[in-house]
């Protein structure tokens, strides 16, 4: 009976009204002209009027549109991906500075195909990004590149504002849920980041209606705060397809309040939790919030 009423209607609370203004239409025209692609399109994210037309934020995603992975929670188009661009750095920066963004992230595909990961055309891709817009902050989105902890330096050395590599689920169900990624690898890539760099924030995002449970969502935030990662998003998952996974439990905002609560009290920075949030959810507030945090540090350090 659930499995059918998951089909029938969602919840009240995930009905969202949408923002068209002059801000996405402009962007979404500048990106098919620039050939880039945006995870908000890819996939099909909730939030894409409101980061596009209201906070002027966007995800890009680079090293192209196919993922070299194929997880069954996500709507990226899967295969043999293409060659690469080398001149996508200079358009994602163009793009930037055009389109005035305070705050961009920027992801990619899983490129398993490729020695390092795609690390040197994400580094690039930060550092020209940096060139174009000085005020613009940046945040990185990256695969675990197969755990290579010299790819991961590569693309730290880069110095983004924030590093987020997502957890997604909890670790019962990475197997299920997740390809080619396992739980223990997406810690200890977290761990390593920050003993890279360990004054750049790190972020981490759990998806949840999975079939996961209470004592399982706790767990997960304990090992996150164990690999010293400041910042958690948790969000509702949503069946982007009938071929994806489909929805165990609708959970409540008054749920997600809880949780959110529940990942401040263990020490989070900060917290989104809601059933619309998504890994780049307010990510503006969430990069001002860390810089904010980390100066305070430097003072009470002195």
């Amino acid at each position: 009976m659930a499995k059918k009423e998951e089909h029938l209607r969602k919840p009240d609370w995930l009905k969202i009204k949408l923002n068209t203004n002059e801000s996405y239409t402009g962007l979404k025209k500048m990106m098919r002209e620039n050939k880039l692609n945006t995870v908000c399109e890819e996939a099909r994210c909730p939030n894409i009027h409101e980061c596009w037309a209201v906070r002027k934020t966007a995800t890009f995603m680079i090293l192209g549109d196919i993922c070299t992975r194929a997880c069954r929670f996500c709507a990226v188009k899967t295969g043999l991906p293409n060659e690469l661009d080398l001149q996508e750095p200079e358009r994602v920066a163009e793009s930037v500075e055009t389109m005035g963004l305070k705050h961009v992230v920027i992801t990619a595909v899983a490129r398993d195909d490729l020695k390092d990961g795609g690390s040197a055309v994400f580094a690039e891709t930060v550092r020209a990004v940096r060139r174009k817009n000085p005020f613009c902050t940046i945040e990185v989105l990256p695969s675990d590149m197969l755990g290579s902890f010299d790819n991961l330096q590569t693309l730290m050395d880069a110095r983004p504002n924030i590093m987020n590599h997502n957890i997604e689920t909890v670790r019962r169900l990475t197997p299920r849920v997740r390809a080619r990624a396992t739980y223990d690898r997406t810690l200890e890539f977290l761990r390593r980041a920050k003993e890279l760099h360990p004054d750049i924030p790190t972020k981490s995002s759990l998806m949840i209606g999975l079939g996961e449970t209470k004592e399982e969502i706790i767990e997960t935030m304990d090992d996150l705060r164990a690999a010293d990662v400041d910042i958690m998003t948790i969000g509702q998952y949503l069946q982007p397809t009938k071929k994806h996974l489909k929805v165990q439990k609708y959970y409540h905002p008054d749920e997600f309040a809880e949780f959110k609560e529940l990942a401040l009290s263990k020490g989070f920075s900060h917290c989104e939790a809601g059933p619309l949030v998504r890994s780049s959810y307010h990510a503006d507030e969430q990069v001002n919030e860390a810089q904010v945090r980390a100066e305070a540090k430097k003072v009470t350090n002195q």
